[in-house]
């Protein structure tokens, strides 16, 4: 046994070197907007000038600011090869269940029975092209292991409740789908176009706009790539 460990032993010191290097690639040698990220999780304080405020509204723009945070990123970034981020993620730097999320226009509140952690909001004459209808999805409303920090008036399964620009929706949180597996406290922020009366899956961004003209900020990837979202008429 003492020898199989002798033998093994430069294998595991290379494989480990390796995945350090992986990890420090990815966290401290990547994009700016991932050293932002890292830097403001880390030391939140330290970035105050970096933070929107929640119930905020940019110059004209429609919808006030769900929470808030730290935009950290953007519609259309990207987090691996072929990915595209379909909203805006605002972190907070707090824990979980601290951090207050409002819902950022008038409309219809709707959540799935088994969902944990998100809710859907349609909104039935879109601000900004009113011959369409389109939703607001909001999610990482739950913990690190999948309990909700959901406000209690919107219960799994309730549907098309009314709800007011800045209601109380819940609080981030930082449940990632896998129990025991949390991302940074945050919530994910995206505008849905409709299908039918339904809303079409969120995954893709091709089901998504950008929503930079709603907010009134440079939220998207491709043209503010490395710019901090803050509103400039401040």
């Amino acid at each position: 046994m003492k020898q199989r460990l002798l033998v093994l032993l430069p294998v595991l010191v290379i494989l480990a070197g390796a995945a350090g290097y992986l990890i420090h690639r990815r966290f401290f040698s990547g994009s700016l907007r991932d050293r932002q990220v890292i830097a403001f999780l880390r030391q939140p304080a330290k970035y105050p000038e970096w933070i929107v405020p929640e119930l905020s509204r940019c110059g004209n723009a429609p919808f006030f600011m769900p929470t808030r945070g730290f935009i950290g990123y953007l519609w259309d970034d990207s987090f691996y090869p072929g990915h595209r981020h379909q909203g805006i993620d605002i972190f907070a730097g707090t824990s979980p269940g601290q951090t207050p999320v409002y819902a950022a226009y008038d409309g219809y509140l709707s959540r799935q029975a088994d969902w944990k952690s998100s809710l859907i909001q349609r909104v039935p004459v879109d601000p900004l092209q009113p011959s369409r209808q389109i939703w607001l999805y909001y999610t990482h409303l739950a913990d690190a292991q999948g309990n909700s920090l959901i406000d209690a008036q919107f219960p799994p399964g309730i549907s098309e409740r009314y709800i007011s620009a800045g209601t109380l929706l819940g609080y981030q949180g930082n449940y990632s789908g896998a129990p025991g597996k949390p991302v940074g406290v945050h919530l994910h922020f995206s505008i849905v176009l409709d299908d039918g009366g339904k809303y079409r899956n969120e995954l893709d961004i091709q089901n998504t706009l950008d929503p930079s003209p709603y907010l009134g900020l440079p939220l998207n990837a491709l043209n503010h790539r490395d710019r901090i979202p803050l509103c400039e008429t401040r």
